[in-house]
């Protein structure tokens, strides 16, 4: 595929979320200003559908942190075979979580808890809800659901959204995409708090992530896991040439902004670049994230760089029992020749997201309860 013809779509769409599980008020306030909400929804709208759920301690591994910035040990992971293996450090991160939401109960008897909205009975959807759940009773983390009706009015949504602002047993919210075609998606997302905006989407959170001198409450989860990734490994970004390939506002975006935090000299490739493979071959690290089934080829890759791969692309392969393998936007085979580490489709940047989802919620906890 000649480069002018390239198409750059989102590869981070909710469907590409749904393909990987397949396989494995408004409140305007500053960062450094912090809102507890006292009340707890005591008699929530009759139309909802809300469920709770909370692990055991006998089900929470152990793990060492010391903090609420879920500090690592000193010890290093080892690359193997050129591969990031997202899923042995989202493990890792797991086990981190479970023995730090247990120290927490046992010593103020809080619980962090996730509510996640579901509006419709798209079974992927559902699916892809159900995963969450089931993370976070790994963990030990109580999870929350509302589940609307398909038709049910944008009105009921904000109302489930307000309800979850203001109880004091829910930390971390988040609304599952896509929504009915009827809703204004962006009305909604930005009704959850800042606060409580785990999935790192709210505009003040965005903001402040741009922004030098200010911190946002949350980071989005999947660029999140991608710089947690390369910080387990114990790749240097300072100094470092980035090329982000995509600029979507859920991951090209604000991984370029991460990358910049990180002090590296940052590039992003796009729909409108032109002869995009001669920036791409200039980079130590390559973060790939346009939803196009190996677009990147090895030879666009510079010798010894990092490559981290988003992508997550269905291609047909009738040797499959669902007729179709999943891909990601780097031509893996090639591209693990040149460089000197790369993250496998799946199990590389996928864990990681649903890892930082629980490290969202975990700080989340921490901070309105003031739990150090």
């Amino acid at each position: 595929m000649a480069a002018a013809s390239m198409v750059f779509t989102d590869c981070s769409s909710p469907a590409a979320a749904r393909l990987l599980q397949r396989t494995t008020p408004l409140l305007l306030r500053t960062a450094q200003n912090a809102v507890v909400f006292p009340r707890r929804l005591l008699n929530p709208p009759r139309s909802l559908s809300i469920h709770s759920s909370s692990s055991s301690p006998s089900q929470l591994s152990s793990a060492s942190i010391v903090n609420e910035k879920l500090e690592k040990s000193d010890t290093k992971l080892e690359i193997v075979n050129k591969r990031l293996d997202g899923k042995k450090v989202a493990e890792k991160i797991r086990g981190e979580i479970a023995e730090e939401v247990l120290r927490m109960k046992d010593a103020i008897g809080v619980v962090p808890g996730l509510a996640v909205i579901l509006v419709g009975d798209r079974e992927e959807s559902a699916t892809y809800v159900s995963k969450k759940k089931e993370a976070c009773e790994v963990v030990g983390i109580t999870s929350f659901e509302v589940h609307l009706p398909e038709n049910a009015t944008e009105q009921k949504v904000l109302e489930a959204i307000s309800g979850f602002n203001e109880d004091p047993a829910v930390h971390g919210i988040l609304v599952q995409l896509p929504l009915p075609r009827h809703m204004d998606e962006q009305n909604i997302l930005n009704a959850v708090s800042s606060e409580k905006d785990v999935d790192g989407f709210h505009p003040l959170n965005i903001g402040c992530l741009a922004m030098r001198g200010r911190e946002p409450f949350f980071v989005p989860c999947t660029p999140k896991g991608c710089i947690e990734l390369l910080h387990r490994y114990d790749i240097p970004i300072k100094g470092k040439r980035a090329v982000v390939i995509g600029r979507s506002n859920i991951v090209g975006m604000p991984v370029a902004l991460l990358l910049q935090r990180e002090d590296a000299t940052v590039s992003i490739v796009h729909s409108r670049t032109k002869n995009p493979e001669e920036l791409i071959k200039q980079a130590d690290i390559v973060i790939a994230a346009v939803g196009q089934a190996n677009m990147v080829k090895g030879s666009w890759v510079k010798p010894g760089a990092v490559v981290i791969d988003v992508g997550i692309n269905p291609i047909e392969d009738k040797t499959k029992r669902s007729g179709f393998r999943l891909v990601g936007d780097v031509c893996y085979k090639e591209a693990k020749e040149i460089a000197s580490a790369i993250t496998p489709v799946p199990g590389g940047v996928g864990p990681m997201t649903i890892a930082m989802l629980l490290t969202n919620t975990l700080i989340s906890a921490k901070r309105i309860h003031n739990f150090h």
